[in-house]
């Protein structure tokens, strides 16, 4: 066994190149070789007992340090060698075994592929050579989703994914989702809330464990989507982000300048906004159907202006589905959009800091008329006697499609004087009366007990000072019930609350923090 240790134990230079048996007889032949690996690994039986003395006793017979520690340097390169010659063996061997049992051949192999989601797309792709060549393919990539619970992707797993899928490409998700979508006629928030205080880390200091690209999603982190004409984002249906704390309003314009055919855009807690990412729509996605946008702070993003509102009814006049939930909307505009984009079916204005619900008169005549969903659930500013009428207005005929209807408000509406004052009972609202004759729509109404709203004097405070929304401090306990009714009707009241498109918006962009956490290597 010694004998067996001691042949290759020249110097490293003898083992950094080898050279043709001609030159050097001393090196044995390829065959002796073989033979003498064959050997080698015979000793894999032998106890690691024997092995170890063996190799004891072969560097205590050389006679300096040097050579002893080039000895050891040889019999761990050997290992390395050995280790990894094992483990190609290894793949091959499984690639040429699931070649032969696998059942399906590469095309139908690559169509399943394509039916799976983006993480056990990545999980195919890590199994075996002949997977990881069938999960290359484009249609593999062409709806990829990123979306995590917490920071695990970074723009370098984005730009992967969008490369693979090239003009395959078709729908697109990235961010933070703090849960699951919400169903329908829900108003959860998806605005992700930090609870870790960050504020004393600086960005030098978030670095992967590893030593690995952060986790981190930048404004860059779209920027695959150009190209030119052959870019990737040019036949891109669907485009949701959620929760990108560094995506500023000039990168989303430019990553939807790349996506001209883009029919379903979803954005959630960005510090970008509203009026310009409006335009931007306007001027890039004129075939948009559904745009969902959620604020990232509730209440403090009024720039959207009336010429705005026009624009976006002349451009985009496929809208089916809108929604624009935390901001501060004012009836007149809402009015114009509701009422001027002909085939919506989905709106959805919860939080909605100064809406009063004006805009619902005559909704039923001039537009809204195709309304199959209406969602205001916690409009501060909704007034009991609005909801009174539209319920009316149900009665009387109108709204013939409406499916689900959703007015809770977890503070109560606001009466019609004062919005100080909140009701939690209506007596004026019919709700009974629509849920007996109008059984087809789904009545929404959630109210909290009478006394369980907190002091008015505290809210105004914190809609000045505080950096969480006027909805999220008040209380949350709720009561009275969940009605279902049907009905329709007419009645004359949008008088607006107030046009402001004088004011000029003023949106704060807020510090960016993040925890980061390793994401599955591609």
């Amino acid at each position: 066994m010694d004998a067996l240790f001691q042949v290759q134990t020249s110097p490293p230079s003898s083992m950094a190149k080898r050279p043709c048996p001609s030159q050097n007889p001393r090196i044995p032949t390829f065959t002796q070789m073989d033979l003498l690996l064959e050997a080698f690994l015979g000793l894999s039986d032998s106890s690691s007992i024997c092995i170890d003395l063996s190799f004891e006793r072969l560097l205590d017979s050389l006679p300096s340090d040097l050579d002893q520690t080039r000895l050891i340097d040889h019999a761990l390169k050997m290992g390395t060698f050995l280790l990894e010659a094992g483990k190609r063996s290894a793949r091959k061997r499984a690639t040429k075994h699931n070649s032969v049992v696998w059942a399906l051949p590469p095309d139908l192999t690559i169509k399943v592929f394509s039916m799976l989601d983006t993480q056990s797309l990545c999980y195919a792709i890590a199994t075996c050579s002949m997977f990881h060549k069938c999960a290359k393919d484009p249609s593999c990539y062409a709806n990829i989703d990123l979306t995590t619970v917490s920071p695990r992707v970074n723009n370098a797993v984005v730009s992967t994914m969008i490369h693979r899928a090239g003009n395959s490409l078709q729908s697109l998700k990235l961010g933070i989702v703090p849960g699951p979508t919400a169903p329908l006629g829900s108003c959860q928030p998806l605005v992700f809330r930090n609870s870790v205080d960050v504020t004393s880390f600086s960005w030098n200091d978030k670095r992967s464990r590893q030593g690995k690209e952060s986790s981190v999603l930048t404004r860059s982190c779209l920027s695959p989507l150009g190209g030119g004409s052959s870019s990737p984002g040019k036949l891109l249906r669907t485009l949701h982000l959620y929760n990108i704390e560094r995506m500023d309003s000039q990168s989303l314009r430019a990553a939807l300048c790349a996506c001209p055919s883009l029919l379903d855009l979803e954005i959630v807690g960005l510090h970008v906004e509203l009026r310009q990412t409006l335009m931007s729509v306007i001027e890039n996605c004129r075939a948009i159907e559904r745009l969902f946008f959620e604020s990232s702070k509730t209440g403090r993003d009024d720039s959207l202006k009336s010429p705005t509102c026009a624009d976006l009814v002349h451009s985009c006049p496929r809208l089916v589905s809108l929604a624009l939930r935390g901001f501060k909307l004012h009836d007149d505009k809402v009015g114009k959009l509701v009422k001027g984009l002909r085939k919506l079916k989905y709106v959805d204005f919860s939080t909605s800091y100064s809406i009063t619900g004006s805009f619902l008169g005559n909704l039923g005549n001039s537009g809204g008329n195709l309304l199959e969903v209406l969602i205001l659930r916690d409009c501060m500013h909704l007034k009991e006697v609005e909801v009174a009428r539209f319920m009316t207005s149900l009665l009387a005929g109108d709204f013939k499609f409406l499916r689900h209807l959703d007015i809770s408000n977890r503070e109560g509406l606001a009466s019609e004087g004062d919005w100080y004052e909140r009701c939690y009972n209506s007596r004026i609202i019919p709700i009974e009366q629509v849920m007996k004759e109008r059984p087809d729509v789904c009545l929404l109404a959630d109210f909290p007990s009478e006394g369980s709203y907190f002091e008015i004097e505290q809210m105004l405070e914190s809609e000045i000072n505080s950096d969480v929304s006027l909805p999220s401090q008040l209380s949350g306990h709720t009561s009275d019930s969940m009605f279902m009714s049907s009905s329709e009707g007419s009645y004359n009241s949008d008088q607006g609350s107030g046009n402001e498109d004088g004011r000029e918006a003023s949106y704060v962009i807020y510090e960016e923090s993040s925890d980061e956490v390793d994401f599955l290597i591609l």
